[in-house]
Order: structure tokens, then sequence, then C-alpha cells
């Protein structure tokens, strides 16, 4: 089975739904990717659809966007 992959930046909110998912889904089925200190993963996740992190991306492409912690357009 493919990874989801769990785009955040490390706020409180993010770091909160990181361990959920991870939790829910288990490490081994998700890809976490932190955006502000992996900041080259940035068009990735724009290309993905990624509007605002915390977010989800299923392996057949769905974003799911979790809580609310920061805009995408703040990561730039």
């Amino acid at each position: 089975m493919a990874k989801s992959v769990f785009y955040h930046a490390g706020c409180p909110v993010c770091v909160s739904a990181e361990q959920d998912i991870i939790q829910l889904i288990g490490a081994e089925n998700v890809e976490v990717v932190h955006l502000g200190n992996d900041r080259s993963r940035l068009a990735e996740a724009e290309a993905a659809g990624i509007q605002s992190v915390p977010a989800l991306v299923t392996p057949n492409g769905n974003v799911l966007h979790i809580n609310f912690g920061a805009a995408f357009a703040d990561l730039k």
C-alpha cells in the first residue's frame, strides 16, 4: 500500500494532528513532511493541492485539510 503524506509547519496544532494521524493510521503508513524544516518540498505540497497545514494527502491524491494551523501562503 502506498503511504499517505502528512504536511505540517511545526505549530502546536500541526504537531497534535501529526500525533493523532500516526496513532490512527500507523507510522508505517504515513510520511511526515515538516515544511518549515524542508522548504524544498513546498512546490510538491502546492502541486498536491495543499492550501493550509496541517493536511494529509492520501495515496489516491485526495487532500484532507485538518483543523487550521497556517495558510500555505504563509509558508512561502
